[in-house]
């Protein structure tokens, strides 16, 4: 597995998810600069304090900053990137917070659906964040600090400027050393704890680097790849689809009347399916009702039959599951050697949105 796979990060196109101004010049996933480095202090320092709402506390203000050291970690909850490094963050807020470490979570969206501030309370009750959070759902503190990834990290000293920065997964001990670098330098003594080891659970628990043979796929056409239903898409019109009969890896089609949009696709007429062939432990799909009062019952199978132990933490061994909230959904967690499976997903009412398969 390489090394850019092992720091995996969700890139952005900030011009598709509108999180720039017109004529502000950025492509598209480009390349991550050095870790080092980051924005001018100020004016990351007034787009943080001017961002809102807040979760989990009041408004910050500068002076609840003054001469303590600041870890900035943006995120979005339907992220599984963004997610697995929760169980380090919130041990580091809960490990240092009387030693001059304020840890902020920036929660800048990717879909429209993590603009809105119930959804993202709930997420972050269900992760177990609780440390403040700031939505940032028109990107200004996420172009202040010149980001580019989920999760970033950045470090700020107690004198205000950015002192590094971290993108993508792992690095946790190198990044809980220059928390105690920071903190050493603030308080004039040094912070030298063990680095204690931290295993995150569920959907947060670290990936399978060696058997990780799928990337995230998108199901809207905005950013889809790899779709192999017969006759191709057909944007933003209700159509019906045939499955496509043999699947290639990291393939995927849908069965059924669906419309096709550029965030998520959804389903115009039940039953309807989607199936993707894939090799990873986990396998995810960001997905969500079309109202919240309808939920939807699906089934997954995997190779045609019950998933049994390989089922993942939002289903049972029969497959069963419900879909009630816009999140991101484990659907399998393999138990036996990971080889090349074919996932399918069959919902039982129309009204059904998917968005992006995720694996681990």
């Amino acid at each position: 597995m390489s090394q850019a796979a092992r720091t995996s990060t969700r890139r952005a196109n900030l011009r598709q998810l509108g999180g720039l101004a017109a004529g502000v010049g950025l492509s598209a996933c480009r390349p991550a600069r050095g870790q080092g480095g980051a924005a001018p202090a100020p004016e990351a320092y007034r787009a943080l304090m001017a961002g809102g709402p807040w979760l989990n506390t009041s408004p910050l203000r500068p002076e609840d900053l003054r001469g303590r050291v600041l870890l900035v970690n943006f995120w979005t909850y339907t992220c599984i990137n963004s997610l697995r490094p929760l169980p380090y963050v919130r041990a580091w807020a809960e490990k240092y917070k009387d030693r001059g470490l304020v840890v902020v979570g920036v929660h800048t969206p990717e879909f429209n659906v993590e603009k809105d501030l119930a959804n993202v309370r709930r997420a972050c009750a269900a992760q177990g964040v609780t440390y403040p959070v700031v939505l940032d759902s028109d990107f200004r503190i996420w172009r202040a600090f010149d980001n580019e990834a989920w999760p970033a990290f950045y470090f700020v000293g107690a004198d205000g400027r950015v002192r590094d920065r971290k993108l993508g997964e792992n690095g946790y001990d190198a990044s809980e050393r220059r928390i105690q670098q920071l903190l050493s330098e603030a308080r004039d003594a040094p912070v030298t704890d063990a680095i204690v080891p931290i295993a995150g659970t569920g959907a947060q628990a670290a990936p399978d680097w060696a058997n990780l043979g799928s990337g995230e796929s998108y199901v809207g056409y905005g950013k889809a790849t790899g779709f192999a239903s017969p006759g191709g898409a057909r944007p933003d019109a209700p159509s019906l689809y045939r499955a496509a009969p043999s699947l290639a890896l990291n393939h995927w089609s849908l069965a059924g009347r669906w419309t096709m949009g550029t965030e998520f696709t959804t389903l115009a007429g039940a039953p309807g399916a989607i199936a993707f062939r894939f090799h990873a432990r986990d396998l995810h799909l960001v997905m969500g009702p079309s109202a919240p009062d309808k939920p939807v019952r699906f089934r997954v199978r995997i190779d045609g039959a019950a998933p049994g132990g390989d089922h993942g933490a939002d289903i049972d061994a029969e497959g069963w599951g419900r879909l009630d909230q816009p999140r991101m959904y484990q659907l399998v967690r393999q138990a036996r050697p990971v080889a090349d499976r074919t996932f399918e997903i069959e919902f039982q009412a129309p009204g059904a949105r998917a968005y992006v398969f995720t694996f681990g």
